[in-house]
């Protein structure tokens, strides 16, 4: 498997794709994943229109104080993935800024390192606000988090 580079697209390049054809590239990696995915150990692994799939690998780097992993990196995922299937309808120089993000943990999270997956859609998006829900789960389906996100889209700058 080839090494992931880490940072951001030139701003020509995020200017002149879609939220779909950048967010394909970046998760065929042909574009860099985004910085914060290689601390938190997870990486944009799919997407389509009105959907994005991210994986993580929940290991002992990111336990709390009390020894399980914390509810921050079920949040980061749930509002990534979230934000990004947002993203995948939004035209070239168009952005996105999340406005807030609820999570619900239904389960411990164990720092094993297996997999999980958190699958992001969209619930409704309009001119300037979108919602999208996301689902944290484990390798056997397992639902660990679940979370929504509303967010406010940018128009170019210009």
């Amino acid at each position: 498997m080839a090494e992931i580079a880490y940072g951001v697209a030139d701003p020509e390049t995020l200017g002149s794709l879609s939220g779909l054809e950048l967010l394909r590239r970046m998760a065929a990696r042909e574009l860099p994943a985004a910085p914060i995915a290689e601390p938190m150990n997870f990486l944009l692994v799919e997407v389509e229109h009105g959907k994005a799939v991210f994986e993580g690998r929940p290991t002992p780097q990111l336990l709390n104080p009390l020894g399980s992993v914390h509810g921050g990196w079920a949040l980061t995922l749930i509002d990534s993935a979230a934000g990004c299937a947002v993203h995948t309808i939004l035209p070239a120089g168009t952005g996105y800024t999340t406005i807030e993000t609820k999570v619900n943990f239904t389960r411990a999270i164990r720092p094993d390192g297996e997999p999980v997956r958190c699958i992001g859609t969209i619930v409704n998006a309009g001119r300037r606000i979108a919602t999208a829900e996301a689902r944290l789960v484990a390798a056997d389906g397992t639902l660990l988090a679940h979370g929504t996100s509303t967010l406010m889209i940018l128009p170019p700058k210009g």
